[in-house]
């Protein structure tokens, strides 16, 4: 994995001190390496950031032009299956005298022989690329396809200044002398909502996200940027349910097995030390599994562990360790040590990301990189496999509230709030209680749960379950939610309700939450992350299974759990879900209130002028009180307000 950057052009001026700052900007993605090569007469310029993981010698540096001379490329990520791309094409005769073993010039000599987009097709990886064609004189970008790999572009200035930027993180775009930080109140909207920026936008405007699946061309004297989809989710999923897979449960859990252990085995080959992320879970531990099945001595595998009850996994990860006979590290850390790390987040997701996970994220990749330089993890196991408890909770939810008329939902919603949550919370108190059950806030579920009955569709219910700040409006100045994939889901009539709820996931909340965390986190320290479940193949074959194969008898991701049993004991694996996260509403209210109080500070919110002060500060007192739990909200705008004052 590496970082990149550059910029085209218009009045073909481009200075080599820029490039570099750019290229300065991305160290920490690459530290083995860094490369600059422009065209002045074209206007192009490349700035490269190199982490070696294949073929770690001079070969493999960057920008690399291939042998026809027509393409230069700069690439970040893996082509997996780069090696049977070369023996297809010798077997062609289309590929000239190696010069070295690295994945970008087997890209490099794919679009020689095939073009850029049907060499895209053939490649199995996680990837962000930018290449110059000589021939035609335009720039494409390109993106794998669920976005494991970050890409930002955009024109900016005006004139003879004005430029189209691009590069793997923000912070370098920042660093062209035409870049505009005019920050997108819409995006901010987005994020209040989800607690991320979800593509294309960014926090900046004129400034996007490439969507994941998709390549982007775009020339000086054509900038309106053309873009083609060459794979999609919704294709995938819509292919996946009108040709579903023919065979039974047991062939199934067989041809499952081999796709993985295939696709694990691909993300297997590096140069540098390799290992993987271990929460002991379903689907962290069928990784690991699979991969010390594989491997011809024990894999290093890692987890962090919290003191605190209720956030830590690291006991279960240590058994599923023992039992497969991994070279197991943990590190047990502190809320101090944990805290630490937020002081970095504005700098290290570049625009405001509100995922709290993100801080034991990034732990585990520090601790990881003491020993690797590569980590598999199970990330998409829940997405594709039923994973996540709010699906079935949606469904069942739904199932019980839509049998009452939607006025008499609302009458009973009205009821529930006409009580203020400390009310309820007094009558809760006079009913007889089991000493040993941890206390509940009757009033808060009360108040969250009354929004709940007027949704009139599951759809909307569930919508309702992922959304944080519901109305932005009275809460960001001058903003309101662009159009974005997640308020506007397509209709894929052929799904049931939960298959819309998971493929709304894998096309929102996946690439835009989930694999953003863990690439910022991960390639803060140089870690580079692979994820076997999101190699398509697996992907498309997940689609078309049965939901009767990845939900059975109110147990998710059934078939995972299957083929992990083969080789972990199910008693090591059986528990309730836990989340990866932090006690940030504990936090907020104890170690870390002086900080939040002063980011949330009336005054300083009616100076900066992005939020109204009323409804944060009404969230702020209500859950300093203990009557409300308003911890996701809050740390939504704290990101924020934290990510404005690091600029």
């Amino acid at each position: 994995m590496c970082g990149f950057a550059g910029y085209l052009s218009p009045d073909g001026t481009i200075a080599e001190q820029v490039l570099t700052r750019m290229s300065q900007a991305l160290a920490h993605r690459g530290p083995d390496d860094s490369g600059l090569w422009y065209d002045n007469a074209a206007g192009i310029g490349f700035a490269h950031r190199r982490l070696a993981v294949v073929d770690l010698s001079p070969a493999g540096h960057q920008p690399m032009t291939s042998c026809s001379r027509r393409y230069t490329l700069v690439f970040n990520g893996e082509i997996y299956n780069h090696l049977a791309l070369r023996a297809q094409l010798e077997s062609a005769g289309n590929a000239s005298i190696w010069r070295g073993r690295s994945d970008t010039e087997t890209l490099l000599a794919c679009f020689d022989a095939w073009g850029i987009e049907a060499a895209v097709k053939k490649s199995i990886g996680a990837f962000a690329f930018a290449v110059w064609d000589k021939q035609r004189r335009q720039l494409t970008l390109g993106r794998d396809r669920f976005g494991e790999k970050p890409l930002y572009y955009g024109w900016q200035g005006q004139g003879q200044q004005k430029a189209f930027l691009f590069g793997s993180e923000l912070k370098a775009l920042r660093e062209h002398p035409s870049f505009e930080r005019n920050i997108n109140r819409g995006a901010l909207s987005l994020q209040c909502r989800h607690s991320y920026i979800p593509a294309p936008y960014s926090i900046y405007h004129g400034i996007a996200k490439l969507r994941p699946g998709c390549l982007l061309t775009v020339s000086a004297p054509q900038p309106d940027a053309r873009e083609v989809i060459y794979w999609s989710v919704v294709h995938a999923v819509e292919s996946g349910v009108a040709k579903p897979y023919a065979g039974n449960a047991e062939q199934a859990v067989e041809d499952l097995e081999i796709l993985l252990k295939k696709a694990v085995h691909q993300q297997m080959a590096a140069d540098v030390p390799l290992g993987a992320f271990l929460s002991g879970g379903v689907d962290s531990s069928l990784v690991v599994a699979l991969m010390q099945a594989q491997a011809g001595r024990p894999v290093k595998t890692f987890s962090i562990g919290f003191y605190e009850d209720g956030f830590n996994e690291a006991v279960h990860a240590k058994a599923v360790a023992q039992h497969l006979g991994t070279d197991h590290t943990e590190l047990y850390v502190t809320a101090e040590q944990a805290m630490a790390v937020i002081p970095r987040l504005p700098n290290l997701y570049d625009e405001p990301f509100a995922d709290s996970s993100q801080i034991p994220t990034f732990l585990v990749a520090q601790l990881a990189k003491q020993q690797v330089t590569v980590a598999l993890s199970g990330d998409a196991g829940d997405e594709l496999f039923c994973g996540y408890n709010r699906y079935l909770m949606t469904a069942n939810l739904w199932h019980k509230i839509a049998r009452l008329p939607l006025a008499l939902r609302r009458l009973l919603a009205k009821g529930l709030v006409s009580l203020p949550p400390d009310k309820w919370n007094a009558l809760a108190r006079m009913l007889p209680v089991n000493k040993s059950v941890p206390p509940v806030n009757w009033g808060d579920k009360l108040h969250k749960g009354a929004d709940l009955l007027s949704n009139q569709t599951v759809d909307e219910l569930y919508s309702h379950f992922i959304t944080h700040w519901m109305d932005t409006t009275s809460l960001v100045i001058d903003g309101s939610s662009p159009p974005a994939l997640i308020n506007e889901v397509p209709a894929l009539p052929a799904l049931n309700d939960i298959q819309r709820m998971m493929a709304l996931d894998c096309m929102t909340y996946l690439p835009d939450s989930i694999l953003v965390k863990v690439d910022r986190a991960a390639m803060a320290v140089a870690l580079e992350t692979r994820v076997p479940f999101l190699d398509h193949r697996v992907v498309e074959f997940a689609w078309q299974l049965p939901q009767s194969l990845k939900l059975r008898d109110h147990q998710s991701k059934w078939i995972l759990r299957q083929i992990l049993y083969r080789h972990v004991p199910k008693a090591l694996i059986e528990r309730p879900k836990m989340g990866f996260g932090v006690p940030i509403g504990d936090w907020l209210r104890g170690p870390l209130r002086e900080w939040a109080e002063a980011l949330l500070d009336e005054t300083r919110l009616r100076q900066e002028g992005f939020f109204y002060p009323a409804p944060v500060r009404q969230k702020w007192q209500e859950h300093l009180s203990g009557r409300r739990n308003w911890q996701y909200l809050l740390w939504d705008v704290l990101m924020f307000q934290a990510w404005l004052e690091a600029q």
